[in-house]
């Protein structure tokens, strides 16, 4: 027999989720009250990992840089499919080997038309 749960027995855990939200509230403030308020032009500056800055950051460059990130993170993640199938791979059956023969050849199709249309080409 399971007993029922009441409001009473969620008191603690509300209690405990006022008190980090309090927590956290007082601490912004109180960094914003009584913290520094030097402006300096040298603060108000972009900081890039100690190199200055230097000219617009709005530059146009190649598009693929995009692409080959979105390219890797797209293959990269299929491979995330390979583990539990790899790990499973007794219990699928032949069943599971065919399936995953039919999911990497759509990999497979979908590299050589990335290939086909050239998005790999630097020149």
């Amino acid at each position: 027999m399971q007993a029922q749960s009441t409001a009473q027995d969620f008191i603690p855990i509300i209690f405990q989720v006022i008190v980090a939200l309090g927590f956290v509230v007082v601490t912004l403030f109180a960094t914003h009250l009584l913290g520094p308020k030097r402006k300096t032009k040298d603060k108000l500056t972009s900081f890039e990992s100690g190199v200055e800055v230097i000219g617009n950051a709005r530059q146009p460059f190649s598009i693929k840089y995009f692409l080959v990130a979105i390219l890797f993170v797209l293959f990269d993640v299929e491979v995330i499919f390979m583990y539990p199938w790899a790990v499973n791979f007794r219990e699928l059956g032949w069943n599971g080997i065919i399936e995953m023969f039919i999911f990497m050849g759509t990999l497979l199709l979908g590299f050589i038309y990335v290939l086909k249309k050239k998005a790999l080409d630097w020149h």
